[in-house]
């Protein structure tokens, strides 16, 4: 390879073999390679933090209404609720918390690539796998971040929900 290199220059322009540069498209094509993996996975990388932040956010919020909702789950246990009931209604909160964050998140990504797919003249094609893996994803963050905060409230006796008002 390297001896077809040095004949190359003379072969392809007589009068001036120095200005002719060889070199091998596989090492340009290594590099372009190389760097679209290093942007896959620094976009992966991002994506995969995602999720932790939003879970955290959603316990947040349902840590919140938990101590705000005290009086609520107390008159709720002290009229019969069992401890499942008020579970499962903090559950339900955080699982349609995650839903739409879900959702909103799905439609930002289409949007998303649908712009830059726009701007590079792509079609834009989205698989439902990754929009129901998207959705599926969220609904199980909503749930896990959830859980706390409903065995939490599930704890709470009717008479200490009450006191606390």
């Amino acid at each position: 390879m390297r001896a077809a290199a040095a004949l190359l220059p003379s072969a392809a322009d007589t009068w001036g073999p120095e200005e002719v540069a060889v070199s091998r498209p596989s090492d340009a094509l290594e590099a372009q390679a190389a760097a679209e993996g290093a942007f896959t996975s620094l976009f992966l990388g991002l994506g995969a933090a995602r999720p932790a932040g939003r879970r955290d956010r959603i316990a947040n919020v349902m840590i919140i209404s938990v101590l705000e909702r005290r009086s609520e789950v107390g008159l709720r246990r002290a009229l019969g609720a069992r401890r499942r009931h008020i579970a499962v209604q903090f559950l339900g909160e955080s699982f349609v918390l995650g839903i739409c964050g879900g959702i909103v998140g799905v439609l930002l990504g289409v949007g998303a690539t649908g712009a830059y797919a726009a701007y590079e003249g792509l079609t834009l094609r989205v698989p439902p796998a990754a929009v129901a893996g998207g959705l599926l994803a969220a609904c199980l963050l909503g749930g896990l971040a959830g859980l706390y905060p409903a065995t939490r409230a599930a704890r709470l006796t009717p008479t200490e929900a009450l006191r606390t008002t």
